[in-house]
């Protein structure tokens, strides 16, 4: 005996969505069926692939989509044969949050601008299913599992909740069905019971669908309209593996239309790349490069990794083997001839042909960006904007060959003054006579970096410096990185010796006079600061501030310090060395101080004050910001 159906309220994002959807906040309503189109299609990929460890599942070789419309009844249903889901599954999938990414979806709705919103944030966010809510008052599902025999009915007029019980199916599968709103030209609300609307719709967005799409239509009978119904069926899509054909054969638009049905992204990609291996290897492969990051880059639940197919056959939508983490923003699909169908992950990882694949795939990918920052500054500065940081953690110990690719693609700010960014190679070639270091300074963010008083001495004597202001960029720039044989070397690590051979003897000479004048002051501000600081010398840095924080060349630095906190480790404290300027007309007045009296209260206060001003030079943040106020206090009264 069936249970009856019960009652449930949506979550609370899941309501707002649900209103959203309703009010029509896009302009393009047909995406809709995109996107329960490719819904049937996961569950017959996923059913598929069940089978190749269950072959007791049972399921025929006919796995397809049927799309019905009703004119009567004006309802457009789309039916699977693929594998269902359980009434926890359409609890979990459709009435909460799980994994859809709504919370982040109401989020990039409420940040944008404007009533209508791109249709790329349905599929960008994984909330395709409530997007059929734009042109249904209500919509029915009836599912059942692969393997088992109760099958589940659900239903919503989109009110904040739904009511779910046992119902009744013949096979496996799921039948979706929507209860369609009136047409509405203005509101973009189209008859999607008209044939030639729902094939206009599938060519368009799911011709490239690997299952067959059918259509079926009642009719009444044109000699007898009392009669009942008669049902026609065609199919709308043409199947082709487009990864499969040459690229002679393939129009921009179905490269374009086929990325929109993997990635669910709008935006048009950056750059396509069709990949035909042959010889040791079989394979096919179709790989785009977005001009957007995914929202989700940087979680750890992002879905990563090209589609893998054995001769055309699906075995899984995440084959992370095939592309390494740092190419996780690269979509597309790979098709071997020589795997075998009922490939494992284990497998999948000690298989050769899989790394030769895989070193394909890298090696084609990195040529391409190669092919884009030479032919188009722009469009390649484009992609770094975008996914440079995450390119960049290749360089985190990846081996010879392609770190010294990847190091080919970085670009970055420089102190030369050019507004566009500029790589290496290009740096190398400005160099100045007899340098034989590439300068680079690294920071919080940008702004920080191009202002910190660390590039004094190199702008004043001519000399450029790259600023990196990427999280990443403090690792893998801390790893003795060389380019073409020139060391990277931060200037703000050790002691940096600019100009000819004689310069650096007369600044030497300079420095020494200066710290025998200031030794004793500067004795005395390390040992105010001794908890803080390593050491307090003299600057060859600083031609305008007066003062500014280093490391020492093997020390880790404050902000991987810091870094590190935030992942929850606890690093040992290394104390910075801090450089005073001796042409800072500050100097001599505190060295009058000191002779007049060493003892001076004043020296402690002017001393915790000198080195938070070189924290917020260098990260614009204070260690402790309560303590340096009332320092700041202290010495106000002491002028007041």
């Amino acid at each position: 005996m069936s249970q009856p159906a019960q009652r449930h309220e949506f979550q609370a994002e899941v309501k707002q969505l649900l209103d959203l959807m309703v009010h029509s906040l896009y302009s393009d309503k047909d995406i809709f069926l995109r996107e329960l189109v490719s819904n049937a299609s996961d569950a017959l990929d996923k059913l598929r692939f069940e089978q190749l460890t269950s072959p007791d599942l049972g399921a025929g070789d006919d796995l397809h989509i049927r799309i019905v419309i009703d004119k009567a009844q004006r309802t457009l249903s789309v039916l699977d044969n693929g594998v269902g889901m359980t009434q926890a599954d359409v609890i979990a999938n459709i009435g909460t949050i799980a994994k859809s990414g709504t919370k982040e979806f109401l989020s990039a709705v409420k940040g944008a601008s404007g009533k209508q919103m791109p249709p790329d944030l349905i599929g960008q966010f994984g909330v395709g299913f409530y997007s059929a809510f734009m042109v249904a008052d209500k919509i029915e599902i009836l599912t059942r599992r692969a393997g088992t025999t109760v099958a589940t009915s659900w239903e919503s007029s989109g009110d904040g909740s739904y009511s779910i019980g046992e119902g009744a199916r013949e096979q496996p599968g799921t039948t979706v069905t929507l209860h369609l709103k009136p047409v509405d030209a203005e509101q973009g609300l189209h008859d999607y019971t008209e044939e030639r609307v729902i094939e206009g719709i599938i060519k368009r967005y799911s011709d490239f669908v690997a299952y067959p799409i059918r259509m079926a239509a009642w009719r009444k009978k044109d000699d007898k309209p009392s009669e009942v119904k008669v049902l026609e069926d065609e199919t709308l899509n043409s199947m082709k593996a487009i990864w499969d054909r040459p690229k002679a054969e393939v129009s921009e638009s179905e490269y374009r239309e086929f990325y929109r049905h993997i990635s669910h992204d709008w935006t048009e990609p950056l750059r396509t790349i069709p990949i035909r291996m042959e010889g040791t290897v079989e394979a096919y492969a179709l790989l785009y490069i977005p001009a957007k990051a995914p929202f989700d880059l940087y979680s750890p639940e992002m879905k990563r990794g090209v589609a893998l197919y054995v001769k055309r056959v699906f075995v899984m939508d995440e084959c992370k083997e095939l592309l390494p983490q740092y190419m996780r923003f690269i979509k597309g699909v790979v098709d071997s001839h020589d795997l075998s169908l009922n490939v494992s992950r284990e497998i999948l990882q000690k298989d050769r042909q899989i790394q030769i694949i895989r070193k394909q795939l890298v090696k084609r990918v990195l040529a391409v960006l190669e092919e884009m920052k030479k032919e188009s500054s722009k469009e390649y500065f484009q992609f770094w904007a975008e996914l440079g940081p995450v390119l960049k953690e290749g360089l985190l110990g990846f081996d010879v060959q392609d770190k010294d690719k990847l190091l080919d693609l970085v670009v970055t700010e420089s102190t030369a003054g050019a507004t566009a960014l500029t790589s290496f190679d290009a740096y190398v070639l400005r160099m100045k006579e007899g340098q034989d270091a590439i300068y680079y300074l690294t920071g919080a963010t940008r702004e920080a970096v191009s202002k910190s008083p660390l590039l004094e001495a190199f702008v004043q004597k001519g000399y450029e410096v790259l600023l990196f202001s990427d999280p990443v960029d403090e690792i893998w720039l801390g790893q003795d990185v060389k380019f073409k044989d020139k060391p990277l070397k931060s200037i703000g690590r050790g002691e940096i010796k600019l100009g000819s051979e004689e310069e650096r003897k007369k600044e030497i000479e300079a420095l020494e006079d200066k710290s025998r004048e200031y030794g004793d002051l500067l004795a005395c501000l390390r040992v105010h600061l001794q908890d803080e600081i390593k050491e307090v010398r003299l600057s060859s840095r600083l031609t305008s501030s007066a003062v500014c924080l280093v490391s020492d060349d093997h020390d880790m630095s404050a902000r991987m310090q810091k870094m590190l906190k935030q992942l929850g480790q606890e690093p040992k404290k290394i104390r910075a060395v801090l450089e005073v300027n001796p042409g800072h007309p500050l100097i001599p007045k505190l060295a009058a101080i000191f002779h007049e009296n060493k003892d001076d209260p004043r020296l402690k206060l002017y001393a915790e004050l000198l080195l938070g001003q070189a924290h917020l030079a260098e990260s614009g943040e204070l260690p402790d910001p309560a303590a340096f106020s009332k320092v700041l206090a202290d010495v106000m009264l002491l002028t007041a």
